[in-house]
């Protein structure tokens, strides 16, 4: 007996066909498990910097709006209970820290200006230094890997252990430092001070810069390990010198690395708060008067918590503008060559 067919049978037989022919049992919920395995594996990176975002949110951003919006209040003493009773001030506090006819202005003009060359010496120093010891580490002696070890040692110590030695090398009277350059090198008459008064400057420099220096060796060295041998070589058997070799090969294929090396130490070193505080104390002598102590005095001392934010957000803006500044004219470099 021949089974019969129906025109509407064969319609639908016929579109199922040009689909690709009748779907098997359970394909559904296999191209579903395959989206989910493929959404899963796109989703993991996400999943795991995800905990990382989180603590940036908590750490560093949402600190930042805050502090963003304190500056806009006349947050005193009077409102440390209640910040949201504190009334709005507008700019009132960013133009009263940047006039520098009035006594903040002034003050906070004084202390940017000494932290600039503060910055311009303990980075150029620490830079200085660091590309000496990588370069002079390079070549194989005996004990190399002991004073690697030794020139390390300052960036691993933890920072309050290393500046309190220091103020404790630095007092006047029972002090290191004035016992060797007068009791032994007889360079001064007297012992001077050196945390307080003129010299307080050169203490807090000799202090950063013995801080951050191994931290540009370190980077130096890294950077030094992929310069290729033969270009020494080569350059030898042209009669290139070992000045020459520094000049032509070495500076210039470090030259990627100190880029992103100089903006560290810059944005690490006009931020440094660490140093003079331990150093210094709350209060700092005004010819060591960095920034970053300075806005802790103007909020913590004073107890203008919306002066120092604005103070701060003005300093965020200067670095901001000073980095971009400096990574535009970085690639531009870089692309002309």
């Amino acid at each position: 007996m021949v089974a019969r067919t129906t025109p509407h049978h064969d319609e639908r037989r016929t579109a199922a066909t040009a689909h690709g022919g009748p779907r098997p049992p359970g394909a559904g919920r296999r191209a579903a498990a395959g989206l989910l395995a493929r959404l899963r594996r796109a989703g993991l990176p996400y999943l795991l910097i995800l905990p990382a975002i989180l603590l940036e949110l908590l750490i560093h951003v949402i600190p930042m709006l805050v502090g963003a919006w304190m500056s806009f209040l006349r947050l005193t003493q009077f409102f440390i209970r209640n910040w949201s009773a504190a009334p709005f001030a507008g700019l009132a506090n960013y133009k009263v820290a940047v006039d520098v006819d009035s006594a903040v202005g002034a003050a906070l003009l004084h202390s940017f200006l000494v932290t600039v060359v503060f910055t311009v010496l303990a980075v150029g120093l620490s830079w200085l230094f660091g590309t000496a010891g990588a370069v002079l580490m390079q070549g194989a002696f005996r004990g190399r890997g002991l004073l690697r070890t030794l020139f390390l040692v300052p960036y691993a110590l933890p920072v309050y252990a290393g500046v309190i030695t220091w103020s404790f090398m630095f007092q006047r009277d029972t002090g290191l430092v004035n016992h060797v350059l007068v009791d032994q090198l007889h360079l001064f008459g007297d012992r001077p001070f050196w945390l307080i008064g003129g010299n307080s400057f050169a203490a807090v420099v000799v202090v950063c810069v013995w801080r951050t220096w191994p931290f540009a060796f370190l980077i130096l060295m890294a950077g030094l390990q992929n310069i290729d041998n033969d270009l020494y070589e080569a350059s030898a058997i042209d009669g290139a010198g070992w000045w020459r070799q520094l000049r032509s090969i070495t500076m210039p294929m470090l030259r990627p690395v100190n880029q992103v090396l100089l903006l560290v130490l810059f944005l690490w070193t006009f931020n440094d708060f660490n140093t003079p505080y331990v150093l210094f104390g709350k209060a700092a002598p005004p010819q060591a008067d960095l920034i970053s102590v300075h806005i802790y005095q103007s909020s913590f001392i004073t107890w203008n918590f919306g002066s120092g934010s604005a103070m701060s957000v003005l300093l965020l803006l200067f670095l901001l503008l000073v980095t971009a500044v400096y990574l535009v004219t970085t690639s531009r470099r870089k692309s002309d060559a």
